[in-house]
């Protein structure tokens, strides 16, 4: 199973989740960013209906795929 970690981390004069390089809006206070990714976490476990899905990737090649709506990472958040 995939794992995602979420980490409270401080940015941009506040406070933000961030997921591997990429930080989510500031928030003003600790406790906000850390409501926020446990909400993202919990999205992230939410499973759907299967999908076919394409996409392209950089070198301009399409790729198809079946997506399972029930094959969801485990989420956590890391507040150190």
């Amino acid at each position: 199973m995939t794992r995602v970690v979420y980490a409270i981390v401080e940015h941009d004069g506040g406070w933000a989740y961030k997921l591997a390089d990429v930080f989510s809006e500031t928030f003003p206070s600790r406790d906000m960013a850390l409501a926020a990714a446990k909400a993202a976490a919990a999205e992230q476990q939410v499973g759907g209906d299967d999908e076919e899905i394409s996409f392209q990737d950089q070198k301009g090649h399409w790729h198809f795929e079946h997506a399972d709506g029930g094959d969801r990472p485990e989420a956590i958040v890391e507040d150190k």
